[in-house]
């Protein structure tokens, strides 16, 4: 039996992600939507999703005594972050006058200017870049697997990462400017967009982290 935890920190999206992974999972998965360190800790597949504000993720994580579990977690078992999920794995975000986050990988997380205009009518971009939106795979990954080039996936957000290791984006979207959607290092895959409300695509993701194996 793979025990897979969603971690419920009190952020968003949470039942919705552990619908869209009881879905898609076999009958050797057991989804676990969890606040609990120990769970985490006993979990085959840790699945870290959110939606909000960095500040309070960071605070929520830290009360919860989420965080040494959750390092853990990422340094040997596969690892997914959704939204905020990805955006607090790097050391800090331009919300809220700034803010720290985990500092597991160089990088921040910055906001969409609101100079930023759409090229095909020249209308300035709203701020946030809500709905569907191209992702482009431009590093291989086995969590692409059976997802066309380019394909859409639903996006909810005003800040984007900027990491101090580009070689590891897997995914670029353009919104004004172009950045990082998809994020890889290891066993850890990171998703700007939200897979549980993509359809098509964002059940074939959540298919390929259960079934993935990390080198």
């Amino acid at each position: 039996m793979q025990r897979i935890a969603v971690v419920d920190y009190g952020m968003g999206n949470l039942r919705s992600v552990a619908k869209a992974l009881e879905h898609v999972a076999e009958p050797q998965h057991k989804i676990i939507v969890t606040e609990k360190p120990s769970d985490i800790a006993n979990a085959d597949r840790v699945v870290f999703p959110g939606q909000g504000a960095m500040g309070d993720c960071m605070r929520a994580i830290t009360s919860l005594h989420l965080d040494t579990a959750l390092r853990e977690a990422m340094t040997h078992k596969p690892f997914l972050g959704i939204c905020i999920g990805l955006q607090a794995l790097f050391e800090s975000s331009e919300e809220d006058g700034g803010t720290n986050g985990m500092g597991v990988y160089p990088g921040t997380v910055k906001r969409f200017t609101n100079v930023a205009t759409d090229p095909t009518t020249g209308m300035p971009l709203k701020i946030p870049h809500m709905g569907w939106n191209q992702v482009e795979q431009v590093l291989p990954h086995p969590l692409w697997r059976g997802i066309e080039a380019n394909s859409r996936f639903y996006f909810v957000h005003s800040y984007y990462v900027s990491p101090g290791d580009p070689s590891r984006t897997a995914g670029r979207t353009e919104y004004g400017v172009s950045f990082t959607s998809a994020y890889a290092s290891e066993n850890l895959f990171g998703v700007q967009f939200h897979p549980e409300k993509s359809q098509r695509a964002g059940l074939q993701l959540l298919t390929n982290f259960l079934d993935w194996i990390p080198d």
